[in-house]
């Protein structure tokens, strides 16, 4: 995949699909700018050591990242485990503040991905949750708003990335005069440092049920290239959509909601 020339900005860089991802558009020809609360082992072009969860960080970020680039990989994610007020700072609120604040640096045709998952599958039946915490602006006081909305710590992992998947079709539409194209990518399980603390907070039955709907657990090798085509201009005519990148998990759940 041919990415010569294009600046890449990727969060989550120092490890799972965000490293990979790296590895990747480096490989091809990409500067990659990375940034991750960790340090990070790869020649990048350029590192920004930060959290996605810290609103002080996020209002510095932007002015720390190039004039110009060209896509924004948005991968950061932690599991329930680290409570229910964190995740969805960090999940989606952190990542919406960066998005909205590197907007103006981003080309005509730029592209933005989102990297969802799976535990977003269930977005068409929980809209009204959804679009309330959607209406909620910059980044609120997430242990109040998880209080009032009642999300615990198991359920806010799955609402993180459907709230994701919606503002995905939302952003798509907003930006898209500017030639902007917002898509997101939903893995199944993968094996990356999150997997275990998924069986801990979504329960071993169920990822389980989906490791063996597909046979095997993803890797980040089977990620990244999906994430690095829809920064390539091969995706320039995709737009607002979801790749599900999941070995066939999410076409085997629908065969079993919708009875197919």
């Amino acid at each position: 995949m041919q990415l010569i020339g294009k600046r890449i900005v990727i969060t989550g860089v120092s490890s799972g699909i965000g490293e990979r991802s790296a590895q990747l558009a480096l490989a091809a020809g990409a500067e990659v700018i990375g940034i991750d609360r960790h340090p990070c082992a790869l020649p990048l072009t350029g590192f920004v050591q930060a959290d996605l969860g810290d609103v002080d960080a996020l209002h510095a970020l932007a002015a720390q990242l190039p004039a110009s680039v060209d896509a924004l990989v948005n991968n950061a994610a932690v599991s329930g485990q680290s409570g229910a007020a964190r995740v969805l700072a960090v999940n989606f609120y952190g990542l919406r503040c960066l998005t909205e604040a590197l907007v103006g640096q981003l080309r005509e045709g730029g592209s933005v991905i989102n990297v969802a998952s799976i535990a977003g599958y269930g977005w068409s039946s929980n809209t009204a949750k959804v679009l309330a915490l959607l209406a909620v602006p910059g980044m609120p006081d997430t242990a109040a708003l998880a209080w009032e909305h009642r999300v615990d710590d198991a359920s806010a992992y799955p609402l993180s990335k459907e709230m994701l998947r919606v503002w995905t079709m939302q952003a798509a539409h907003r930006w898209k005069h500017r030639g902007l194209r917002i898509n997101c990518v939903s893995p199944g399980p993968v094996q990356t440092t999150l997997l275990p603390e998924s069986w801990a907070t979504l329960g071993c039955e169920r990822v389980s049920a989906d490791i063996g709907r597909v046979g095997r657990a993803g890797t980040p090798s089977d990620i990244a290239p999906v994430i690095l085509f829809l920064c390539s201009d091969a995706s320039r005519w995709i737009n607002g959509a979801n790749l599900a990148a999941d070995g066939g998990l999410e076409a085997a759940l629908n065969t079993e909601v919708f009875d197919l």
